[in-house]
């Protein structure tokens, strides 16, 4: 994502649609297809890429299981899933 801060708009319709506007869409990488999640905390909400979304909070998730199970660094990590993909074979 971008650091620019910018204000923006959209109408709501009958059916409680909303049009994200192109300049949201192409800072948040949403295509057509994609899928957005909203976010609520209080009064606001947030409309992100639900993709990210869901990989910013699985690598939350699992941060610290690494270390927990031996791995020092993310080398002897990617080893281990090469070795791993090798013994498959």
């Amino acid at each position: 994502m971008t650091d620019t801060a910018f204000v923006n708009d959209a109408r709501v319709m009958s059916k409680g649609q909303v049009t994200i506007p192109k300049n949201v869409r192409t800072v948040l990488g949403i295509s057509t297809g994609d899928r957005v999640t909203f976010v609520v905390e209080g009064n606001k909400v947030t409309v992100v890429n639900s993709a990210i979304y869901a990989l910013q909070r699985f690598q939350g998730q699992m941060k610290g299981e690494a270390q927990k199970v031996g791995f020092n660094s993310e080398d002897e990590v990617a080893e281990w899933i090469t070795s791993s993909r090798r013994e498959e074979s």
